[in-house]
């Protein structure tokens, strides 16, 4: 493996360049997204469970066949990388808007309460009370969200968009086991990585949350 590493080092650093920009992008456009639509299905109850139906819905969708849908309905090409970040973007707003419902949901209303009667104003208080006190919810769900698309990135390399997952499918095609078992290690790095990262933020925000 550290023989292929060498030899192709150019084009393992440009796929892995690749699945990070395919993988992140995706989540935080979706974030961006899923912030008040998340916030409707709590600020508007009656919305909250059509809303977690649709993102069952939505996650259920198969990703290579949402990847040949979207061309279609979004008149790019087929290898547009662009197919894959909307496809992606829908997958992190499906996990993403019910867990920041259920993050806003999971605030105690004693404390929204006592917000309201100090004076804080419904957006002051989403801002500066109840979004801080949803994080620890909220940054679970992204956790999930980020890993997910870091291993869904791969699946693009089917359609010939796929980061790291260009190093499987040439694998398989040339009977090689090096680049899968090079995939293989950097995208769990990445994930890993990435992982690690969300956490470091979890733990830097909500010190509250730490056991003393």
């Amino acid at each position: 493996m550290t023989e292929y590493l060498r030899n192709n080092a150019d084009t393992v650093w440009l796929a892995l360049q690749e699945h990070v920009w395919l993988a992140l992008l995706p989540v935080l456009l979706g974030f961006v997204i899923a912030l008040p639509i998340g916030y409707l299905g709590v600020r508007f109850p009656a919305l909250y469970h059509p809303l977690v139906n649709t993102c069952g819905v939505l996650y259920s969708i198969p990703s290579l066949a949402l990847f040949v849908f979207l061309p279609v309905v979004l008149g790019t090409k087929v290898l547009s990388p662009v197919n894959v970040v909307v496809a992606l973007t829908i997958y992190t707003v499906a996990l993403l808007a019910r867990t920041v419902a259920d993050g806003l949901r999971s605030v105690d209303p004693v404390v929204v309460q006592a917000a309201t009667a100090m004076g804080y104003r419904r957006v002051r208080r989403l801002a500066g009370v109840e979004l801080p006190m949803a994080l620890p919810v909220i940054l679970a769900g992204l956790r999930v969200a980020t890993v997910s698309n870091i291993s869904l990135v791969s699946v693009g390399a089917l359609i010939g968009i796929g980061g790291l997952g260009q190093l499987f499918t040439r694998g398989f095609q040339l009977f090689y086991i090096e680049p899968i078992l090079v995939g293989i290690v950097l995208s769990v790095l990445l994930a890993g990585l990435a992982d690690l990262l969300i956490v470091l933020v979890q733990r830097a925000v909500t010190p509250w949350t730490r056991a003393v």
